[in-house]
């Protein structure tokens, strides 16, 4: 017969196995490979590796994650979507991050909606050490591929996003890629501009979801007609340590595409 106290001791377990899969869940080292072509037709004769990352909160960028991805592909750049920190976060950790990602490739930054939390000048210090361009409502040229500039906007959370500004010098760009931590943005930016790709972040992809039901979509990777949009799931938690039916992940995309040649004069 089975008493009470055993009925509970039996619940707690299970719940404390339930709760331990999501802890282990939350630490996986997934990197999801999407592939595109910037244009019709099979006659390319480059590639961009972009490496994307966002949301990592508390989570440490480890040598097990940076040898996943040399494993298969040399990475061009390195766009970090913001949320790279939050409050209480000790910059010792940040700036571990950040120097590992830099090993990687030139690093790209947004500003995400709890970044700031730890001191916004503080953040800055420590992505100029490393190399990093913040975005700030600005462009600039992807390192190596000249056809190809990347651009990016401050978090609505600042209130101070500027799309304008964020878009002011890309006709200098045959193709552009565009990267924003929150993804509401995209629609924003559609109104005046189609970006070859589009990044983002911000929803965990839920985080923790029940079938088909969480707080938010799980993440994304949509590609329409040679133009692509990535919303991950992010790469850390926020909150509670946990994750389940919401993977974190970070991406490596490979665009190919045809360089142009310059005009002799």
């Amino acid at each position: 017969m089975i008493t009470v106290n055993k009925m509970v001791w039996m619940a707690l377990s299970m719940m404390s196995g339930f709760l331990a899969f999501m802890f282990m869940n939350a630490r996986q080292r997934n990197v999801i490979y999407h592939e595109m072509n910037a244009e019709t037709g099979n006659a390319f004769n480059k590639q961009l590796t972009v490496f994307f990352i966002s949301d990592i909160h508390r989570r440490k960028i480890d040598e097990k994650l940076l040898a996943k991805i040399h494993a298969n592909h040399e990475i061009d750049i390195v766009v970090i979507g913001g949320d790279l920190a939050e409050r209480d976060v000790p910059l010792a950790r940040i700036a571990n991050n950040v120097g590992h990602l830099a090993r990687l490739g030139p690093l790209f930054y947004v500003w995400g909606n709890n970044d700031r939390e730890v001191g916004e000048q503080e953040m800055r210090d420590i992505l100029m050490r490393y190399g990093g361009k913040i975005l700030d409502n600005e462009s600039a040229a992807v390192p190596g591929h000249p056809d190809w500039g990347v651009c990016g906007t401050d978090d609505p959370s600042s209130r101070n996003v500027d799309i304008d500004s964020t878009l002011r010098t890309i006709q200098q760009f045959k193709e552009v890629i565009m990267v924003t931590h929150t993804p509401s943005l995209f629609r924003k930016v559609e109104q005046v501009y189609h970006p070859r790709l589009m990044l983002a972040g911000h929803t965990h992809g839920g985080q923790i979801r029940l079938g088909k039901w969480g707080l938010q979509e799980k993440g994304v990777f949509r590609l329409d007609g040679g133009r692509a949009k990535l919303i991950s799931n992010g790469y850390g938690t926020s909150t509670l340590p946990l994750r389940l039916g919401a993977a974190p992940e970070c991406h490596v995309i490979v665009i190919n595409y045809t360089e142009s040649v310059p005009k002799e004069l």
